[in-house]
């Protein structure tokens, strides 16, 4: 008993402590908040009301008043930098470097920040020796991840695996399938110039850094196919079944082409038939359509069409159930069906689109890279009316 009304006793004397430091943080905080210029506030309350140009003129003040300020010409830089404004924000930064008072750290957060103009400028060079001073400081992989933009911009690949490598074992996060896209430019680069052997040995180094690659495997196909190897090439193709069922419709064409070259045409039908059974795509009919029109007749095509369109209704399949009947239409309907086409044609232009999953660039054709927001693997291999049917 005398234990618990000695506890009662003590609540009110550590209340009592608590109630003092709390006095003591309010008059730090109101102290500290008085030593801070009015132009902070100022320039603060323009920023939370969307008006840069009115908080750039307070922090400009504030900085005539206070030059040794080292915060506010960082906000001052950056400020001008999303204006678009790099030459007075690498003015801002580039007098903050001249400082000799200016501490190691701070003068490396001002060197990361006038890199960060150059590239905004677009002064690449200008940049990557900018960034390139800043190793073993806190910057470094901040440092190393603007050198990896720029050395993409600039199509420098194995630069790129080098930095992307250096991120990736440092523990800034996971590069595989960015180093495995790089590995493929240069191998898209070597059978450009008709040397399939430079372009294996890069594949295989793609497929090394990320097993799932699919344009890996069918750039191997491809450089197969420029060896002279047809059958090799069309195994190679075959395994981007077992990648990703929906990229099979980027190898259609090939495939078929491939199984036409070796003289199995029906073959090539029966296996791009069996793909569309399992994940149906408007690339993959055009594919088929053809090929069925060339081997098995209009009718053939026609009903290939039909049975697509039950399974899924689209204005792309639609379009092809259309150029059938018009190839089998009498004079005096081909008129009117062939005004109906092109109506509905021109609203598949619309649709034939892929469309990145990020930023929502759209595009006539499939890309590895957005040339929106220049990420990888970004855009599906569906055009966007078929996404917005399975959604």
């Amino acid at each position: 008993m005398e234990f618990e009304l000695w506890m009662l006793l003590c609540i009110p004397f550590f209340f009592g402590l608590g109630w003092i430091a709390a006095r003591v943080d309010i008059k730090e905080l109101v102290s500290e908040s008085r030593s801070l210029p009015r132009g902070y506030f100022k320039g603060l309350n323009h920023l939370l009301n969307d008006q840069p140009d009115k908080a750039i003129d307070s922090f400009i003040e504030i900085v005539k008043l206070d030059p040794e300020s080292a915060d506010m010409h960082f906000a001052l830089g950056n400020l001008f930098r999303r204006r678009g404004e790099t030459e007075r924000a690498i003015r801002v930064h580039q007098n903050l470097l001249a400082r000799p008072d200016l501490p190691a750290e701070q003068k490396a957060h001002a060197q990361y920040e006038l890199g960060m103009d150059y590239l905004k400028a677009g002064l690449l060079d200008r940049a990557e020796e900018t960034f390139n001073l800043l190793v073993d400081t806190p910057f470094e992989v901040q440092a190393r991840r603007a050198l990896l933009e720029i050395y993409q911009r600039e199509k420098e690949w194995r630069r790129a695996i080098d930095v992307a490598v250096g991120l990736q074992e440092s523990g800034a996060g996971a590069r595989q399938k960015e180093i495995a896209q790089f590995y493929c430019e240069l191998a898209q680069d070597a059978l450009v110039h008709l040397q399939p052997s430079d372009a294996m040995q890069l594949l295989d180094k793609a497929l090394l850094a990320d097993r799932s690659s699919v344009r890996a495997t069918i750039l191997i196909g491809d450089a197969q196919l420029v060896q002279g190897d047809t059958e090799a090439a069309l195994a190679t193709w075959r395994r981007v079944e077992h990648q990703s069922v929906p990229h099979v419709a980027l190898v259609a064409q090939r495939l078929m082409d491939g199984y036409r070259k070796v003289g199995r045409p029906q073959e090539g039908v029966n296996l791009l038939r069996s793909y569309l059974a399992e994940a149906s795509s408007i690339d993959l009919i055009e594919v088929v359509f053809k090929a069925v029109i060339e081997l098995d007749g209009v009718e053939a095509a026609k009903q290939l069409v039909v049975e697509e369109l039950r399974r899924n209704p689209t204005l792309l399949g639609l379009d092809k159930l259309l150029e059938a009947h018009l190839m089998e239409a009498r004079t005096e309907v081909w008129e009117e069906l062939s005004m109906v086409k092109n109506l509905v044609q021109r609203y598949t232009q619309k649709l034939a689109r892929y469309q990145c999953s990020h930023c929502g660039f759209k595009a006539r054709q499939f890309y590895w890279q957005c040339p929106g927001c220049s990420r990888w693997e970004t855009y599906p291999p569906r055009r966007t009316e078929e996404l917005n049917v399975m959604n």
